[in-house]
């Protein structure tokens, strides 16, 4: 399948899947950026992309990104819809420096990951009562 992608600065690479076997492809970040400690930023990864009909652009940290810059993604993933695709719908990557030192991203640093994930959309139907019997709640199998 293919998919639209727009790169903003054409020196940086597009994405690309670095073996045969990834299911992830790397996103590169477009300018320097400078994160603080414990502050949260944008970089932006170079890139606007067509979601496919019926998919989802998932954004995940890499698995280096943490050990190697001391950044996470505040919020585990970001979800990419298939409208957020116009002329000023960059992908950014939000990240969090969890360390006590400034933090430098340099252009052209990889510093996410994106992946496609097929969506299905439900139809909602309201009703008083879901099951008489509970597991327990939240953290019942701990």
């Amino acid at each position: 399948m293919k998919v639209k992608i727009k790169r903003i600065d054409k020196s940086l690479p597009i994405p690309v899947y670095e073996t045969a076997g990834s299911v992830g492809f790397d996103l590169f970040a477009r300018v320097d950026t400078v994160i603080k400690p414990k502050e949260i930023v944008l970089i932006p990864s170079n890139v606007i992309v067509e979601v496919p009909e019926g998919y989802a652009l998932i954004v995940a940290s890499r698995s280096s990104t943490p050990r190697k810059h001391g950044l996470t993604k505040p919020h585990g993933i970001g979800v990419i819809d298939k409208d957020y695709c116009g002329p000023e719908d960059e992908v950014k990557i939000q990240v969090y420096n969890f360390t006590e030192n400034t933090v430098e991203i340099k252009k052209g640093t990889k510093i996410a990951q994106g992946l496609f994930m097929r969506v299905d959309k439900m139809d909602f139907e309201e009703v008083d009562e879901i099951n008489k019997e509970s597991r327990g709640g939240f953290g019942s199998t701990d």
